[in-house]
């Protein structure tokens, strides 16, 4: 492959020019972690693009390679063939990567290592959800052993360190240019020999304690939203996870919402609707008085402006959405039979436009 038909490092990593080098390197570990083949056995495609992304990563998290990069471009690097990645003038990128792919591909598991984000679910009533409230949450997280101060070696211990992979905690394997570890199986990936570990944390370097903290739940917030806490997840050498606050809010026996609108159904008797009344209406402030015009139809929408719910993450509320049910009774007594036949015969069909137009159709249809 010529020099010029080769993608650029920026676009294989996914990120600008002016890219932070801590943000390359995000970048290569997320790549690295996708495409490594110890993890794509059966894809010969994925070699070839850790290759590159490698190849990309050794430049640009160099300052000097990279200046000459943004300067010439791959012609920086171009090999006396004409054209591509020549390793050696990396000054051996197997050790450039070495300790990178550690940290990805499987350090000690002790202090040393990342863990994994937290995750809480948090359930709400729906009203909590929809004006906002703290709680107080408990969890479970690791912190630094405070006896070993996260060594995972006992304080009396002398030559600690695990012999089989020198304090690692992980056996270096290399393939060609690729590279990878696995645990070590005589000290179970803690770097510590057995021995000499710490009796509280077992030579992992962390303890797992009970953590308490008060959580700020924004008003609108919907079922499923995520509310991630930066850094109070498990502490490691690097620093500390994060905490993601999944939040599930429970149904209300009288209000859906629509996105910052609150929906309510509010049924009425034929009475109510045919000769218009004052109806008491729920909200989440409390009740309301709403006038019912004469003639409302089973199914109308009124709207109850700023009587929804927060905008989430932005300004102003929504509305209340009441629809009008009439109801229809369902046992009637000799006495109300007779007075609502007497009603219907009354009424006739100009009464009920909307009927007369359906028969009128429907006679015109089938005849």
């Amino acid at each position: 492959m010529v020099a010029s038909a080769k993608r650029d490092y920026y676009e294989l990593l996914g990120v600008e020019k002016h890219a932070a080098t801590d943000d390359i390197k995000r970048a290569y570990r997320r790549l690295a972690v996708k495409y490594h083949p110890d993890h794509n056995p059966e894809n010969p495609d994925a070699e070839e693009t850790f290759k590159a992304v490698s190849e990309a990563y050794a430049v640009l998290s160099d300052p000097d390679k990279r200046r000459r990069y943004d300067t010439v471009g791959h012609a920086a690097y171009a090999d006396s063939a004409g054209g591509g990645f020549n390793p050696s003038d990396f000054s051996s990128i197997g050790d450039i990567l070495e300790g990178f792919l550690d940290d990805v591909f499987g350090r000690r598991g002790g202090a040393g290592e990342a863990p994994k984000d937290l995750r809480y679910d948090l359930s709400l009533r729906f009203e909590e959800a929809a004006l906002g409230i703290e709680k107080d949450i408990e969890y479970d997280r690791l912190e630094r052993c405070a006896t070993c101060a996260g060594r995972g070696a006992a304080r009396t211990a002398t030559n600690a360190e695990c012999p089989a992979c020198a304090g690692r905690g992980a056996i270096r394997f290399q393939r060609g240019f690729f590279a990878s570890s696995r645990p070590c199986s005589a000290c179970e990936g803690t770097g510590v020999r057995p021995g000499a570990r710490c009796e509280d944390c077992h030579g992992q370097g962390l303890q797992s304690q009970r953590q308490h903290l008060r959580v700020k739940i924004p008003a609108g917030v919907e079922d499923g939203a995520v509310r991630t806490l930066r850094g109070a997840g498990s502490e490691y050498s690097g620093g500390t996870t994060d905490l993601h606050v999944y939040v599930k809010v429970a149904e209300h026996p009288l209000f859906s919402r629509n996105g910052a609108d609150l929906v309510c159904e509010v049924p009425v008797s034929f009475p109510q609707a045919a000769l218009g009344s004052h109806i008491e209406v729920p909200t989440l402030e409390g009740k309301v008085t709403m006038k019912l015009p004469a003639g409302t139809q089973s199914g109308k929408v009124f709207r109850l402006r700023g009587k929804g719910l927060p905008v989430f993450g932005g300004y102003g509320k929504g509305d209340q959405l009441v629809t009008i049910l009439v109801e229809v009774p369902e046992k009637l007594s000799s006495r109300q039979r007779e007075l609502l036949g007497a009603l219907a015969a009354e009424m006739g069909a100009d009464t009920h436009p909307k009927q007369s137009s359906f028969l009128d159709k429907l006679k015109s249809l089938f005849d």
